[in-house]
């Protein structure tokens, strides 16, 4: 992750990347440029996934929050820990590509051979369409100079609290009234059917994650703080004595910090165990994970694309 400019970023409910709706389909224009020479013409593309199209699914699309076409290699950030700067910014490397006339076809590490028709929104906007399941996945385009790697981690930061099979519990500051969540240790955040949820444990001085007994299981949720639009107020729904609140802040890419509302009390968790999403398990001890699959958040809109499918032009706009 980039140094980040905001002090105190929180929780955000399942919020992606920003919008960008699509408009209805939209006609070829042809400038007599490849499909290479337009993939090539931005080294990012923003998966926006919102915007996606059709009831079906590309795993490897809906994971990633960038792709990358480069002399044959496709890459994507797949991660929000290291975004910015693992990969010189453009991810890990998650497979091939090929293009022919209108055809892209990818060769994913798991995914297998996927093949899209590509049209062109505008000079910035391309739409991917799988014809084998009818869903269109619109992309936007930036250079690594001018694209906000910060914005778009602290708009998921969701999906970097579940980055880590657990988070420990490091300091506790002597400030502050005694409460409930100081025998809490370690935290777990995941996402259950379109649920938030989290873990929590007693337990001390764990050393295998997969040893930890969770003691409670519960739902949180994310509110905007009153006239502060750049910090969040995150809510650990625990049943048998009360909610807690706090302020999140991270102090970097493995290193959080709480702040207890009621008591006054920081408390920081260091995680632990890196989920690296689709990466090679050959020559490293990180955890490894095939899927994690965004979901929308919009109602995924009828895909009228196969009505106006084409085998024989790509409608490109030169950038």
């Amino acid at each position: 992750m980039k140094t980040l400019k905001l002090n105190f970023l929180s929780l955000v409910s399942l919020v992606l990347l920003w919008a960008c709706e699509p408009d209805a389909l939209y006609e070829p224009v042809n400038n007599n440029i490849s499909l290479e020479q337009l993939l090539a013409a931005y080294e990012l593309w923003c998966v926006d996934l919102n915007s996606t199209r059709g009831n079906g699914q590309t795993p490897f699309v809906e994971m990633a929050f960038t792709v990358s076409f480069l002399n044959g290699t496709l890459f994507a950030n797949n991660n929000l820990v290291g975004l910015g700067d693992r990969g010189n910014g453009f991810g890990i490397s998650v497979g091939s590509y090929n293009t022919s006339g209108v055809t892209l076809d990818v060769y994913h590490n798991i995914d297998g051979l996927q093949r899209f028709e590509v049209f062109q929104k505008n000079a910035r906007s391309i739409e991917l369409y799988n014809p084998s399941n009818n869903t269109s996945y619109f992309l936007n385009g930036y250079q690594r100079n001018d694209f906000d790697y910060d914005k778009v981690f602290f708009n998921n930061i969701d999906y970097f609290l579940q980055e880590y099979k657990a988070w420990e519990k490091t300091l506790t500051n002597a400030e502050g009234e005694e409460t409930s969540f100081d025998s809490e240790n370690y935290l777990y955040f995941f996402n259950e059917n379109g649920s938030n949820l989290f873990k929590s444990s007693e337990d001390e001085s764990v050393g295998n994650v997969d040893n930890i007994y969770w003691d409670y299981t519960g739902a949180f949720s994310v509110n905007t703080a009153v006239g502060i639009d750049e910090t969040k107020k995150i809510t650990l729904n625990y049943d048998f004595y009360d909610n807690e609140q706090f302020d999140l802040t991270i102090i970097n890419d493995q290193l959080i910090r709480l702040y207890h509302h009621d008591s006054g009390k920081n408390y920081e968790f260091r995680g632990i165990n890196n989920i690296v999403y689709m990466k090679s398990r050959e020559g490293s001890g990180d955890e490894f994970s095939a899927m994690k699959v965004r979901p929308q958040t919009t109602k995924r809109e009828l895909n009228l694309r196969a009505n106006k499918q084409s085998s024989s032009w790509v409608n490109y706009a030169k950038p």
